[in-house]
């Protein structure tokens, strides 16, 4: 098992005084996903919930529909990082490489190295209806994320994916230092554990980009719900998707921006904001 905390020391200037000691930060690994033996995307991350990050990457690029279209998944440890080394059908495989590209991506960044501007704002997939959920559900699921962090409680540095029912509460949580790998890693456990993605809501502690709108769309969730504001792509594209996009998520309230009429109160289901 990779730890992803590490103690480091550190000199601390504060009170007009200096001092010293050690901090815990996360760790961040290069993680090369490979298929058939070759890479597609190598990804900075944080060394946990692995198995769960290269089947939900996967799910999210469209590689695969389903976990067991893998048929083999190793992690694998390399000198300057993890590799974690999927195996395809023939005929998947070969379709992919027809698609194949190689990405550096940095944790704030899920679309460095893609070739095209028609592939980074390709059409997501559209929602189900799902359901509805009141502004008390809302609210209690955000409240639910932090007690669940533990390593953003040791280190107060990773973001957190979360998802989120009515009959169970926070279900499902997975953290990294990267918030598109934090959602990918909870697309894969979902997917592992067959959840039903149209009765919950999905739950971020980063900003709404728009690849985000679109990883939500391929888990099937038809509520993101995110602590921080959206870009004007990410309305757009949540709009397309027929997601409701709540943001700016915060202990006395959040602002809707798109597809309202899931939230159940007459009070806020006028006066959405779309961008045109």
């Amino acid at each position: 098992m990779h730890d992803p905390v590490r103690s480091v020391e550190r000199v601390v200037w504060r009170d007009s005084r200096l001092s010293e000691g050690t901090r815990a930060i996360p760790e961040e690994t290069a993680l090369a996903l490979t298929y058939n033996g070759g890479t597609y995307a190598v990804m900075m991350g944080t060394p946990q919930n692995l198995a769960d990050f290269a089947i939900g990457f996967s799910l999210s690029e469209g590689i695969i529909q389903t976990p067991e279209e893998i048929s083999s998944l190793e992690i694998v440890d390399l000198e300057d990082g993890i590799e974690l080394r999927m195996w395809l059908s023939e005929e998947k495989a070969a379709r992919l490489g027809e698609r194949r590209r190689h990405i550096a991506g940095p944790t704030g960044c899920g679309l460095c190295g893609i070739d095209s501007i028609a592939e980074a704002v390709r059409p997501s997939a559209v929602v189900g209806k799902g359901r509805s959920f009141s502004p008390r559900e809302i609210m209690v699921a955000m409240a639910g994320i932090s007690p669940l962090q533990p390593i953003n409680i040791e280190t107060r540095a990773v973001h957190a994916a979360a998802f989120w029912t009515p009959a169970g509460g926070i279900v499902c949580l997975r953290e990294d230092v990267g918030r598109h790998n934090a959602l990918d890693k909870l697309a894969g456990a979902l997917a592992q554990a067959k959840v039903s993605t149209s009765e919950g809501m999905v739950l971020l502690t980063s900003r709404v980009s728009v690849e985000m709108v679109q990883k939500t769309a391929a888990i099937g969730a038809s509520v993101m719900v995110a602590v921080s504001a959206p870009t004007a792509l990410a309305v757009k594209m949540a709009e397309a998707a027929g997601i409701t996009l709540v943001a700016i998520a915060r202990s006395d309230g959040f602002e809707i921006f798109t597809h309202p009429d899931r939230i159940a109160s007459a009070a806020i289901t006028q006066g959405a904001a779309h961008v045109a």
